[in-house]
């Protein structure tokens, strides 16, 4: 990618050239996160893509610079950092206050489920509570209990409003009989899809499609649907912290009440699911909002280790009643 020669790329370069600290004061990676770690602070960041607080923010970009997985932190936490080194993560410190941009932008890297995956500014930054569901309640024998008998009889999987492709991805390995079908309206977000499909090398399992919803698929029927869809309300839009303004609004909208793709969603599904199927979404904090509209529906709620009612689970028969 060609470097970038406007005002806010040369903004960036000044502040590399006189950071708050120079490299040779702080000498293990620890030192390099207790910095990172009060220089956000001071500075208010928000932390909503793959890190939720400082700590772990100031870990993932130390890692990322020095070629490490996340989960290495704790081995070399008391190992030297050279200078260059350690020039290259006061620069990504400085970076991240001075734009204000989501971290996986600046390092075009985000981890789910401990899998690497490419992100830049043409797709949201991933962050799907969906991934440990597919862990937790698709296994056949987890403690959360299994939603489809066996992994292995699940042959098509559809996941709409793909973005990254990372839930695409994840299926394809807690079903590893299936076909995926991945379907986005942005041609840009689908660009990063296909790098990411391409990394994997699930070109033979893994099909992009773009469209609106369900509009490429000609009729076809699936085992599964999942899908974490576009559903910040109005008032929501109205005040997305600056690190969220970064990121496509196209990815966010989800119309007054944040459920406009949602009710598409629900009304298209039954037409595009196996008679054994189901649908796996997630909606964000509009739980009441569509219970209420959908008070027929039997929606199963599944949490997650940080999310409580924001993703739901209905089966095929259920959702004939739409």
């Amino acid at each position: 990618m060609a470097k970038r020669t406007t005002p806010a790329g040369k903004r960036g370069r000044s502040i590399a050239k006189s950071p708050k600290v120079a490299a040779s004061e702080l000498k293990t990676l620890l030192d390099f996160v207790r910095y990172a770690v009060s220089r956000f602070t001071e500075a208010k960041l928000v932390f909503a893509h793959g890190t939720t607080d400082p700590v772990a923010e100031a870990a993932f970009l130390v890692c990322e610079t020095l070629h490490l997985h996340p989960d290495q932190f704790d081995q070399f936490a008391g190992a030297r950092v050279t200078a260059h080194e350690g020039g290259k993560i006061l620069d990504l410190i400085e970076r991240r206050i001075a734009t204000r941009k989501p971290a996986a932008y600046l390092v075009n890297k985000i981890y789910m489920r401990g899998l690497p995956f490419y992100v830049d500014e043409r797709t949201i930054v991933p962050r799907s509570f969906i991934g440990e569901l597919l862990d937790s309640h698709f296994g056949g024998d987890e403690e959360g209990g299994s939603l489809v008998d066996d992994p292995l009889s699940v042959v098509t999987v559809l996941d709409l409003c793909t973005g990254s492709g990372c839930l695409a991805i994840l299926a394809s390995r807690s079903f590893p009989n299936a076909d995926i079908d991945a379907v986005d309206i942005s041609k840009d977000a689908l660009a990063v899809a296909a790098r990411n499909v391409r990394d994997y090398g699930l070109e033979d399992r893994l099909t992009l499609h773009q469209g609106d919803l369900f509009e490429p698929l000609q009729g076809r029927r699936y085992d599964l649907i999942i899908s974490n869809p576009p559903y910040v309300d109005a008032l929501g839009m109205a005040s997305l912290p600056r690190e969220c303004r970064a990121e496509p609004k196209l990815a966010f909208a989800g119309g007054a009440d944040g459920l406009d793709i949602v009710r598409r969603i629900l009304n298209e599904a039954p037409r595009h699911l196996s008679v054994e199927g189901g649908l796996l979404c997630e909606i964000g904090r509009g739980r009441e909002v569509l219970e209420a509209a959908y008070p027929q529906l039997p929606l199963l709620w599944l949490d997650t280790e940080d999310s409580e009612g924001e993703v739901f689970w209905i089966g095929a028969t259920d959702l004939s009643s739409v």
